[in-house]
């Protein structure tokens, strides 16, 4: 198959960052995606819904014209949010999920949960008004392996928090090991998981043989390849509970090449087309459009697009890097090749 036809896809998960950046984040998510859940880790923290609205507000003043691009917002729960804030943020049109940062887990995530139990009654609030709780599942013990937080995170936090709220629906992001899949197939209709394309392209020889290459390391961490494996067999399975959220997180090329650089890979350039390629690697484009464009859709209870999207088996070049503010920004599959290209976005 050298073209394919798919309902317009949406991003379940992303970063645009704020202020000049937005010039070159929005535009390059909004080409090809229809809509994405915007991650609520700026500084400060999108902490409320008044914040949230005017933050959807600055990335609609740079959605190109013609790209009818639909931002669906977020807030950041922190110790400190208030059952009422939840109340006002299932009321607003514009609020579709609560986004659980472990303190430290990531970028600006120091204003992140300290003590699950301290965000207990938001939660039950949550679970009472049907509103999606987005997990960045790993723990941040000095003493638990890196590799090993996402693990230690579903046995220790998220499966006892499923045992007291059952009824919670849950996202748990970009996962990134077999326990993951395994975890999330085995529960119910509430429980549902974002795949990234790095971690279904990339593992973490990609990140370390050879050298450290800056612009691999994530958070979570590139896994061994038997968990890259199992991400990929989730991926295309047709499971509805798998879909796509590329967490796309943008750092300037100073702060990634750097002796403590930051975590996260800038996929936004190309992401469709990189998760067509790894569909397509495992003779597997025929499961496309569901894990892009409709699975979390459903999942949301959100309409799916209805525009299309247009995809050939035609190989371009990835820029080196792209304006990034006063900086640039270094994208996966920064100068190498990329086998699918967009064609056509149809209404």
């Amino acid at each position: 198959m050298h073209t394919l036809r798919i309902t317009q896809p949406d991003d379940w998960h992303l970063h645009l960052r704020d202020g000049d950046a937005l010039d070159t984040t929005v535009p390059h998510t909004a080409r090809h995606f229809g809509r994405a859940i915007v991650m609520p880790n700026l500084k400060p923290p999108i902490a409320n819904v008044e914040m949230a609205l005017d933050y959807r507000q600055r990335i609609l003043e740079v959605v190109p014209e013609g790209m009818p691009f639909s931002p669906l917002m977020t807030l950041y729960l922190t110790d400190k949010l208030s059952v009422s804030e939840i109340a006002k943020a299932q009321e607003n049109e514009f609020i579709h999920a609560i986004k659980y940062y472990p303190a430290g887990a990531t970028t600006n995530s120091e204003n992140g949960v300290t003590d699950i139990n301290a965000v207990m009654p938001v939660l039950e609030e949550m679970a009472r008004l049907g509103l999606p709780l987005l997990i960045h599942g790993e723990v941040t013990d000095a003493d638990i392996d890196i590799f090993d937080r996402e693990e230690k995170f579903i046995d220790t936090i998220l499966s006892p928090l499923l045992d007291r709220i059952p009824e919670l629906k849950i996202v748990l992001e970009h996962i990134t090991t077999s326990q993951a899949v395994q975890f999330v197939s085995e529960q119910n209709t509430n429980i549902a998981a974002t795949i990234t394309p790095h971690h279904l392209l990339y593992n973490r020889n990609d990140l370390l043989a050879g050298g450290v290459r800056p612009h691999f390391y994530c958070l979570p961490i590139l896994k061994r390849d038997i968990h890259q494996k199992a991400l990929g067999d989730a991926a295309i399975s047709g499971n509805s509970r798998f879909f796509l959220g590329t967490d796309s997180a943008p750092h300037a090329r100073h702060t990634k090449e750097t002796d403590c650089g930051c975590a996260g890979i800038y996929s936004a350039a190309g992401a469709i087309e990189l998760y067509t390629e790894f569909f397509d690697q495992q003779n597997a484009l025929d499961k496309l459009e569901g894990f892009a464009s409709h699975f979390g859709a459903d999942f949301y209870g959100l309409p799916r697009n209805t525009a299309e999207l247009v995809l050939e088996k035609k190989a371009w070049s990835m820029p080196q890097e792209f304006r990034f503010g006063d900086y640039t920004v270094v994208p996966m599959r920064a100068g190498e090749e990329v086998e699918w290209s967009v064609t056509e976005v149809t209404p």
